[in-house]
C-alpha cells in the first residue's frame, strides 16, 4: 500500500536545526537601555557610510549592481587584492551558508568547535550534512584535536578566529599547522568577523593563506568595526575556483545599492574604523579589569566583547546575575546556546555603558539587593 503524505515534508536535517536566537534588545520597566548583547560598536557607522546611505535612496527604483563590483574593488583596494577572488554577501552569514550548500552534501561531514558560532551547525544541517563538534582547551580551538576528528567524510571545517562568543583566538601559526594537517579535498573556512580587532602580535588574518591555497577561504563582515549591521554586508576572499561555485549558488542581487554605497564609504574611513578599533582596546581592556578584579573569571578576550563566568550557586549564577543587569536596563548576551549556560557575553559599549555595567557587577558581587536604574 502506498504511504500517501498529506503535506510537504523537509528533508532530512532540516528540522534538527534549531532556530538561531539573537540576544535580547529590551529590559523590563522601560527607561534608557544598553544593548550590550549582540557586538555592536557603540561608535556607529562612519558619518560618509550614512551620507551614502542616503544618497542611495534615490535610486530604489533600480536594481543594485548583481556583482557589487564597486565595493568588491574597494575592499580589494584596502588590502591589495584580486577583487576577482572576493564575494559578496547578505552579511557573512550567508556566505557561510553558501559554502555549506555548494561544498556539503548528504552524507557528508562539517567540523566546528564546541563553542563555536551557532551557525556553522545550522549551515551543515541545512545543506543535508552531519555537524561534528570538537572539545575545546580553555574555550580555545585545538588544532589536533579538531585533525583528529577528519574523516573520509569531511567535507568543511569553520574556525571564528577570533571566536565568538569566547573572544579567544588561533594564533597563525597555528592555523597554518591545522591547514597542512587538513586533506586538500577538505575546505577550511576562516571566519574573521572580529579581526579588525585583535592586536595581539602572533595573530594574523587569514588573506594571505587564502590567496595562497586552494581550500582556504577567509570571510569578513561590515556588521561589527563598521557599524553597519542593519545593512547586511559580508564577503570572502578565496581561490577563483571557490568564488566561482559560490557565485553560481548565491542571490544574484544579494547586496541592495544602499548596503554596497554604504560599505564602500565605510572601507575608505579609515579614521572612523581606527577611532573604533582604539575605543574597543581601551574598554575591553578596562572591563576585563575591574569585572576580574571583582572575582569574576573573565575568559580573556581579543574581540569587542568578553565572557564572564559565574558559579552555579543560589543568588550568584548567569541567570541572577542576567536578571540584575537587566533590572538596571543592561542587556548582556546569556549563551546558554553556545553551551556556557553559567556564563553572560558582555559587547564594549560606549564609556557610559561601561561605567555603569562595571558599577553593576560590584553592586552584584556584593549581594546588594538594589536593582535601581541609571537613567
Amino acid at each position: 500500500m502506498t504511504n500517501l503524505m498529506t503535506r510537504p515534508v523537509p528533508r532530512p536535517r532540516v528540522l534538527d536545526i534549531e532556530a538561531y536566537v539573537p540576544g535580547k534588545s529590551a529590559a523590563p520597566g522601560g527607561g534608557k537601555t544598553h544593548k550590550l548583547s549582540s557586538n555592536e560598536t557603540p561608535m556607529g557607522p562612519s558619518p560618509k557610510a550614512l551620507e551614502a546611505y542616503r544618497r542611495a535612496g534615490a535610486d530604489l527604483a533600480l536594481y543594485p549592481d548583481g556583482a557589487a563590483s564597486d565595493l568588491r574593488g574597494a575592499i580589494a583596494r584596502r588590502y591589495n587584492l584580486d577583487p576577482g577572488r572576493i564575494v559578496c554577501g547578505n552579511g557573512s552569514d550567508d556566505l557561510l551558508h553558501l559554502l555549506a550548500g555548494a561544498y556539503v552534501g548528504a552524507g557528508d561531514e562539517g567540523i566546528f568547535t564546541e563553542h563555536g558560532f551557532l551557525v556553522y551547525r545550522i549551515a551543515i544541517l541545512a545543506a543535508g550534512g552531519a555537524p561534528v563538534v570538537v572539545p575545546e582547551t580553555n574555550h580555545t580551538a585545538n588544532v589536533d584535536a579538531i585533525l583528529s576528528h577528519v574523516t573520509p567524510r569531511t567535507k568543511i571545517v569553520y574556525i571564528a578566529n577570533p571566536n565568538n562568543p569566547t573572544g579567544t583566538y588561533l594564533p597563525f601559526a597555528e592555523v597554518k599547522r591545522l591547514h597542512a594537517g587538513l586533506p586538500g579535498h577538505v575546505l577550511l573556512v576562516l571566519d574573521e568577523a572580529y579581526g579588525e580587532y585583535v592586536r595581539a602580535a602572533d595573530y594574523s588574518s587569514g588573506l594571505a593563506l587564502a590567496g595562497a591555497c586552494d581550500n582556504v577561504v577567509m570571510t569578513r563582515t561590515f556588521s561589527k568595526i563598521y557599524g553597519l549591521a542593519a545593512l547586511r554586508i559580508g564577503w570572502a576572499f578565496a581561490s577563483a575556483e571557490i568564488c566561482d561555485a559560490l557565485n553560481r549558488v548565491r542571490g544574484p542581487f544579494n547586496l541592495n545599492t544602499a548596503a554596497i554605497e554604504a560599505g564602500i564609504a565605510a572601507i575608505g574611513d579609515a579614521a572612523h574604523t581606527q577611532m573604533a578599533a582604539a575605543h574597543n582596546a581601551k574598554w575591553l581592556d578596562w572591563l576585563y579589569a575591574e569585572i576580574s578584579g571583582l572575582g569574576f573569571k573573565v575568559t580573556p578576550s581579543v574581540g569587542n566583547f568578553l565572557l564572564i563566568h559565574f558559579p552555579r550557586e543560589a543568588g550568584k549564577s548567569a541567570a541572577d546575575a542576567d536578571r540584575f543587569l537587566s533590572a538596571r536596563g543592561l542587556i548582556l548576551r546569556a549563551v546558554g546556546a553556545y553551551g556556557l549556560p553559567d556564563a553572560l557575553r558582555l559587547t564594549v559599549g560606549t564609556e557610559e555603558a561601561c561605567r555603569l555595567v562595571a558599577a553593576a557587577f560590584a553592586d552584584f558581587a556584593r549581594g546588594s539587593g538594589g536593582a535601581a536604574r541609571h537613567d
